[in-house]
Formats: C-alpha cells, sequence, structure tokens
C-alpha cells in the first residue's frame, strides 16, 4: 500500500489526474468527516472540503515523504477549516477571553453516557465556533492546548477555557437526552 500511495502522490506531483482522483478516493472520506466535524452545516463542510484538496494539489509537491501522507493532509485541511472560520467573523474569531479567577482550566473527567455517533455529532456541531474548534483539535486531533493556542494565537489558558466550556455544554445537552428517555 505504502509503494502505491507513493506512486499516487508523484502522480500529483505532474498533475496527472489519475493520481489526483486515487488520492482523492482514498483519503476523501476522513477528511470530509473533519470538515463536518468543524462546519455547521454540510453545505460549508463542502466547500471547506473542495477547496482544501485543491490547495492539497497545488503544495503537493512540497511534501517530501516524510512522516505521515495523511497528517500532512489533514494539516492542510485543518488550517482551511480554521482559515474559513476566522473569515466569518467580523471581528476575531478567538477573543481572549480567559479569566483565571473564574474559568475552569483544570481538565476534569466527565461521566460516559452512551450516545449515538450522529447525535453527538449533531451536538459537537451546535456548538460556538471558537468551544467546537478547540474540542476538535483536542479530542480528535490530539493536539495539546500549547499547540492549539499557537495555531489560533490564543492563550493555553483560553484554549482550556474553551474545552473545559464544550465539554460542558455537550454534557448537558446529552444529560437532558437521557433525563427526558428516562422520566
Amino acid at each position: 500500500m505504502k509503494d502505491e500511495l507513493e506512486k499516487y502522490i508523484k502522480l500529483c506531483m505532474k498533475n496527472d489526474r489519475e493520481g489526483q482522483l486515487k488520492i482523492y478516493q482514498l483519503f476523501s472520506p476522513v477528511l470530509y468527516g473533519i470538515c463536518l466535524k468543524y462546519m455547521k452545516n454540510e453545505d460549508d463542510a463542502k466547500d471547506v472540503f473542495q477547496e482544501a484538496f485543491v490547495i492539497a494539489f497545488q503544495k503537493i509537491s512540497q511534501y517530501k515523504f516524510e512522516g505521515s501522507f495523511e497528517g500532512w493532509l489533514k494539516r492542510i485541511f485543518i488550517n482551511k477549516l480554521i482559515e474559513t472560520l476566522n473569515k466569518k467573523k467580523k471581528e476575531s474569531f478567538f477573543l481572549d477571553v480567559f479569566d483565571p479567577d473564574t474559568d475552569f482550566v483544570e481538565e476534569e473527567e466527565l461521566e460516559a453516557i452512551p450516545i449515538e455517533q450522529e447525535k453527538l455529532l449533531e451536538y459537537i456541531r451546535d456548538l460556538p465556533d471558537q468551544y467546537r474548534t478547540v474540542f476538535n483539535l483536542y479530542v480528535f486531533e490530539k493536539m495539546k492546548h500549547k499547540e492549539i493556542a499557537e495555531l489560533l494565537k490564543i492563550s493555553e489558558g483560553t484554549s482550556k477555557s474553551n474545552l473545559n466550556r464544550a465539554k460542558h455544554i455537550l454534557q448537558k445537552r446529552i444529560l437532558s437526552i437521557k433525563n427526558f428517555k428516562t422520566a
């Protein structure tokens, strides 16, 4: 598989449509899923998905065959997603609103409650943009708060606070469904 992937990447570097199609087919399910996690609706997710693939194919000659190609693609997609979210806001997307006296910064374990994947994705999409973005970067992309802070140009405290707020909003929504079902 690795040799095949390398072959397709090299074809893409030559602007070969067949190579581009193969790369698209291999990675589109994962990358589209990422877009759905970050954007509020499917139309916006599709737009970013298409734009990010165009960027990836334009920049593919910069890939040095070091590290994971999928990771390289994901980084392009995440950067495009954040850029798009920033453009949707007239002022700064992330306000550095961390207040050490009132905001929770410690990560806490939340009660595990079974929930359907589609319902959870819906709840994540409903989060405010800044909370959803930090939540996705931390939970799904496994980034540390320091990396998130650098990427989003916010403080680590704001990253931690936004993650905690996202978790609490999600927990509240999930518990309300659980309580509704048991009532």
